[in-house]
């Protein structure tokens, strides 16, 4: 294979010269960047059209997204040099090189949640609320940002050569420690790629799923925050299986456990009893808890 080919070849797909950036008048734009840069705008789209639909406004998510981007990336970064803290703690300046890769997708929801909160005591909205309404958005975004793993010849999976198998050349891969010594082991002789499970695809298909879940039972919620648990426990699922598939994952310090499947459990768990228990309250009160949002017809009288 070439430096930069990608294939899938049992589904007989062959990518020749994929490459990771291009360059607009001279400036280099990495395709990570740029497709992460569209995952954000098709989430915020997708909740501001959930909002107008539902009597809401619109801008509030346009407004609160400023402030959700710039502190999820922030929590990102630090969940990730917290759990790689051994690469960082005798060159600290490297924490704020970004353009060198580590950001975690649960720092960045995690950091989201509190800027939700946060943002909604300060407006005075319904968090609970607010939260129903952006989470279809969120997984939509983290379906698209997958990809630009992809790109990047990264989060990928252990050896594998069933159907969806994929190829990458070895010199394509920039961090060589995610060449786990099973993957090693089964490299052909005289290949220079390595067979892997694309665990980006299959991430990026689950949280596919999870949207159309989410917006389907939209309307059928019985409590508002239940979109919010549904996807905690939807995602924490999938994760939880991918990531015991992955060979860059982060563990909890001095243990071999997955920090990322510690957290998938830890979401699941609340999503379940949080969801039965606010179930069995509104089972003796024999009244639904979505907060009535006016329609435009009630706004204009």
């Amino acid at each position: 294979m070439n430096a930069g080919d990608i294939a899938f070849p049992n589904l007989g797909i062959y990518l020749k010269n994929v490459p990771r950036d291009f360059s607009v008048f001279g400036f280099r734009i990495a395709f990570y960047g740029l497709i992460i840069g569209i995952a954000v705008f098709a989430g915020i789209v997708t909740a501001a059209r959930i909002a107008k639909k539902s009597g809401q406004n619109p801008d509030d998510y346009w407004d609160f997204a400023l402030y959700a981007v710039i502190f999820s990336v922030i929590g990102a970064r630090i969940y990730y040099v917290i759990f790689s803290w051994d690469s960082y703690k005798d060159n600290l300046l490297q924490i704020f090189n970004l353009r060198g890769g580590g950001l975690a997708i649960y720092g960045g929801v995690i950091a989201a949640f509190i800027t939700l909160y946060v943002w909604c005591k300060i407006c005075k909205k319904s968090a609970p609320l607010f939260g129903d309404t952006a989470m279809p958005g969120l997984i939509l975004g983290q379906a698209i940002g997958r990809w630009g793993n992809f790109f990047n010849r990264e989060v990928f999976g252990e050896y594998y050569n069933g159907l969806l198998s994929m190829q990458l050349p070895i010199e394509a891969i920039r961090d060589r420690s995610d060449i786990s010594e099973k993957i090693a082991a089964n490299i052909p002789a005289g290949a220079n790629y390595i067979n892997v499970h694309p665990t980006f695809l299959y991430e990026s298909l689950w949280n596919l799923f999870i949207f159309v879940l989410l917006l389907v039972y939209w309307k059928h919620r019985k409590f508002n925050g239940e979109i919010c648990l549904l996807y905690l426990g939807g995602y924490g699922v999938g994760r939880f299986v991918i990531e015991g598939i992955r060979t860059d994952t982060l563990f909890l310090p001095g243990t071999t456990v997955p920090v990322s499947q510690v957290v998938a459990v830890a979401m699941v768990v609340f999503a379940v009893a949080t969801d039965i228990i606010v179930r069995m309250r509104l089972a003796k009160k024999s009244t639904p808890e979505v907060a009535k949002v006016p329609s435009e017809a009630e706004k204009s009288e």
